[in-house]
């Protein structure tokens, strides 16, 4: 088990009115990503998971120029992956493990919402470490890139998963294919994101949305919504959806969250729900109990 990080050099953490906003900090290297950002990163996943003041994450990078620039490929940060790792025979090897693939699969299984304020480049893993998060806003000067290909790799983060089902295969296949770096407005067209902002308007407009969650849905449900909406696509039949739904729906009309949510609607006020992701998920809900990052 990894110990938590007590202090962080290449993100900044901060959390105001159940928002945590995670900031990528290098931006004198356009927030390149390393592995000392990878492991602050899922530090910052975990600790917003054990904390119910926070619920939503916002995730954004430093500076007017990037988001992330992909890895970092100077010879001080190992000259980009496995550069120079010793030769490892077993590919089971935890060695082998793909970084942006440990960040992306952590917050995959993150259990509150997750918006990426896309405030400039976000290529090669600054690409794919988008893939997971629920809600991708981006200013109309970023540009984006799946550029694996013509780096003489192939791609990370587990984008032949999520890139896919998110954009279609088709288009993925395109993008990853020509490796060529694109405009906002086409992955805007593509569905990569959601809406594209002035530079100045993009952490804003990810904050108001947060905002809208946080004030308006139950913690638990947003938990439960969130895992379920991402996994059960995958299944073989729908029956698999069917008794996921069953067993929490059953779970959650006997809760709290579940009278407080009639009342506040009756009586027309704001809700306020006393469930706790951290001690409050039902008992039929499997997906933490595992995580796939570790």
């Amino acid at each position: 088990m990894e110990k938590p990080v007590t202090e962080y050099t290449q993100i900044l953490y901060d959390v105001a009115d159940n928002i945590a906003t995670i900031t990528l900090n290098r931006p004198e290297k356009m927030n390149a990503f390393t592995g000392t950002m990878m492991k602050e990163m899922i530090d910052a996943f975990d600790r917003i998971d054990a904390d119910d003041d926070v619920r939503a994450v916002v995730v954004t990078g430093a500076g007017d120029r990037a988001f992330c620039a992909g890895a970092d490929l100077t010879p001080e940060h190992g000259g980009g992956p496995f550069a120079s790792a010793e030769p490892v025979k077993d590919y089971s090897d935890p060695r082998v493990r793909d970084g942006g693939g440990l960040l992306v699969l952590r917050i995959y299984q993150c259990l509150k919402p997750v918006i990426g304020a896309i405030n400039g480049v976000a290529v090669g893993v600054g690409a794919t470490m988008l893939l997971p998060m629920d809600m991708r806003l981006s200013s109309e000067g970023a540009r984006f890139g799946f550029v694996f290909a013509r780096r003489g790799i192939a791609p990370d983060g587990a984008a032949s998963w999520f890139l896919p089902n998110l954009v279609g295969r088709a288009q993925a296949l395109e993008w990853c294919m020509t490796g060529r770096v694109f405009d906002a407005q086409e992955a805007l067209d593509g569905d990569l994101v959601r809406s594209l902002h002035e530079p100045e308007d993009v952490l804003p407009a990810a904050y108001a949305l947060a905002r809208e969650i946080v004030d308006n849905t139950a913690p638990v449900s947003i938990a439960v919504t969130r895992q379920m909406l991402w996994q059960l696509p995958a299944a073989a039949h729908p029956m698999e959806a069917h008794k996921v739904d069953s067993r929490i729906i059953y779970n959650r009309a006997k809760s709290a969250d579940a009278k407080e949510g009639i009342a506040s609607f009756l009586e027309k006020r704001s809700p306020d729900y006393p469930d706790k992701v951290s001690s409050d998920l039902p008992d039929s809900f499997p997906w933490w109990e595992e995580p796939v990052y570790k």
